[in-house]
């Protein structure tokens, strides 16, 4: 196994790749020469991986504003003959819907793939939406990967497969197969001849939005294709006593779980690659052979309904198996799987008495558990920006004295609906929804609603989808006060630049677009501040507050401390003074530790004193502000 770069024309080499990786290696294999996409765990990666050698290969790669633009800027590239590439979350799948709805009926050229990577649990964001009923509700083929070999064998063949369908085709990932890693056998890398030509009078012809007869035509010429494929296979007897029909990450767990129970003569697994449309014929050829079968998928149920319509279709004499899985409620219809999971449903249903561990050892481990975990919070990031900002916020928010909270969006700062962000964010729905919520909100006086409302959204975010809510606001005079958390980055993802950081994914420089020129332009009040200057920052928000009827913008401003902290030292030594330090007769029982709670903080049980974690601590020096006993001291290292 080597390790080698992403590009390297190496076939028959094996490269330990992240699924996302392999996703982005299968896009280079079919020679791409456009890729775009908004930054979105866990999709996040896919994007960078192509374009670190972009320039290289002579591809365009882009992070754009939003999702939308990305899928739009793609279809572009593929109605020109370049094949594209666009990856998101499954949140920005709900963002793209009204385009898909229109370019599968239009069609395509050159290959158009959209990679959807699905988080089962919402570990890393606000839903767990499954996007695989989008494919089938829009018409477009979809495929699912089941290890990291497939994830890149799958993309660089769907490339294939919409040119020949002239329709667009999706990927789905999830988590546990896009954010780990495994062996990937690398094909070659192709060189292609790529010249953009955009052709009027095709063109013209595809532009016919009543072209539903032609994409149940392209399905129909998918299923065809995808009877024969590679994709979809069986393993396990001729005649089992029970199958699993999976997919994706479930045909893992499956594989596992049967390699625990040691049932592989007993059960068999039929694997399911093209999920849309489904191989009828290929599944019917296996379906009867067995009296029971389990679907192990994830998230929502999606092959569960499939087979079962097709089974509800099949000759009247045809014998029918007892279906399980999440409607029978022997697996979860939520969240993410596991092996254990599917041991549990196989233990049932075939009635074995399965002991996953020493029940002993089991009661210790949770009593150990209870004892000694401690239950944390999510929280920020020490010397984090926005939770000096919700600190200043809070305190803006009290002295007003109106009852007054925050509309949040999505990012870092969702943190601000828990301790880590005071509790002051109210709401939290998708991103450029706070400024939304606002807009209504903000026409509420008539009814005698007085509360301030704030609407919170990140720099990122902004750009994505809060100027048009910002616009509505303006035309409608709205009355509310958008605070924008400028730190400089897409941090929650990993960084990504964004029209306000200066540079592209492709490292090259641009203009930086200023959120404070384009709320200007809209001939509304705008107040930037740093939110480290508490006693600045409160006055302004306090000042906007009292300020209407029309929306007003505060860009609260600071560098993200871990884009910082790459570049410089520490602004700040911090160390607390004991003799000061009054412990827990401080401010609401520990101020600092307990309520202000950042992760740099430690209180010190015997000493009865709050002391400064050195390994932990930024730097930042916001608590020595905060401290009301002048205990914490800040002392200055950078000039």
């Amino acid at each position: 196994m080597a390790d080698i770069d992403i590009d390297i024309d190496a076939p028959g080499e094996v490269a330990f790749l992240m699924g996302n990786e392999a996703i982005a290696r299968g896009a280079l294999e079919a020679g791409i020469g456009f890729a775009a996409s908004y930054p979105g765990t866990p999709s996040s990666e896919i994007l960078p991986t192509i374009a670190e050698v972009a320039k290289k290969r002579g591809i365009y790669a882009e992070w754009s504003v939003n999702e939308m633009v990305a899928m739009e800027a793609a279809a572009g590239a593929s109605l020109a003959g370049i094949r594209a590439l666009t990856s998101m979350k499954q949140n920005g799948v709900h963002v793209i819907t009204d385009f898909l709805g229109n370019i599968v009926m239009t069609g395509t050229v050159a290959g158009l793939v959209l990679v959807a990577v699905d988080d089962p649990s919402g570990r890393n964001s606000s839903n767990e939406q499954d996007t695989r009923p989008v494919a089938r509700w829009l018409g477009i083929p979809l495929l699912e990967p089941g290890d990291f070999q497939e994830a890149k064998d799958m993309t660089r063949w769907l490339f294939d497969l919409s040119e020949e369908l002239k329709t667009i085709c999706m990927l789905r990932s999830v988590s546990k197969i896009s954010h780990t890693r495994g062996n990937v056998l690398l094909g070659d890398m192709p060189i292609r001849e790529m010249k953009a030509y955009y052709d009027l009078e095709r063109i013209a012809r595809l532009a016919n939005p009543i072209g539903h007869q032609e994409l149940l035509e392209k399905l129909a010429r998918a299923k065809e294709i995808f009877e024969l494929s590679s994709f979809n296979h069986y393993t396990g007897p001729e005649n089992p006593e029970l199958m699993i029909i999976t997919c994706g990450s479930g045909w893992l767990y499956s594989r596992e779980a049967v390699k625990i129970l040691q049932l592989e003569r007993r059960v068999g697994i039929l694997k399911i690659g093209t999920l849309f449309p489904l191989p009828e014929n290929f599944i019917e050829k296996y379906l009867t052979r067995a009296p029971k079968v389990l679907f192990v998928e994830e998230i929502d149920p999606f092959l569960e309904p499939g087979v079962k319509e097709l089974a509800a279709d099949l000759p009247p004499d045809s014998k029918r198996p007892v279906f399980y899985g999440k409607r029978s409620g022997h697996l979860k219809a939520y969240g993410e799987q596991e092996p254990d999971t599917v041991i549990e449903a196989l233990a049932s249903i075939l009635c074995i008495d399965y002991q996953p561990g020493d029940a002993a050892y089991e009661v210790e481990a949770d009593k150990a558990a209870e004892n000694h975990l401690i239950p944390r919070s999510g929280t920020l990031c020490p010397g984090c920006p926005h939770k000096a900002s919700f600190w200043v916020i809070k305190e803006a928010l009290k002295l007003d004295n109106r009852y007054g909270f925050v509309t949040g969006d999505i990012g870092c700062y969702t943190s601000g609906l828990g301790a880590g962000g005071f509790y002051v964010v109210k709401t939290v729905h998708c991103m450029g929804g706070g400024a939304g919520i606002a807009n209504g909100m903000g026409q509420l006086g008539r009814f005698g609603f007085s509360q301030p409302v704030i609407a919170a959204c990140g720099d990122s975010t902004f750009y994505h989808a809060a100027i048009p809510a910002l616009i509505n606001g303006v035309f409608n005079k709205s009355n509310f006060v958008m605070a924008v958390l400028d730190n400089s980055a897409t941090s929650m993802t990993g960084f990504q630049p964004h029209p306000g950081t200066g540079y592209t994914a492709m490292g090259d420089t641009t203009d930086v677009v200023k959120i404070e020129d384009i709320c200007r332009g809209l001939g509304i009040r705008v107040e930037i501040c740093d939110p480290f200057d508490i006693d600045d920052t409160v006055s302004k928000l306090l000042e906007l507050m009292d300020f209407e009827p029309i929306p007003r913008v505060v860009v609260m401003r600071h560098e993200c401390e871990l884009i910082r902290a790459r570049r410089e030292e520490v602004p700040y030594m911090v160390h607390v003074n004991p003799e000061r330090c009054i412990g827990q007769d401080c401010g609401c029982d520990r101020l600092c530790t307990r309520i202000f709670a950042c992760t740099g903080l430690r209180w010190n049980s015997e000493t009865g004193k709050a002391e400064i974690d050195e390994v932990v601590c930024s730097g930042c020096g916001f608590c020595a502000d905060i401290c009301p006993q002048g205990a914490i001291v800040k002392e200055a290292v950078r000039l």
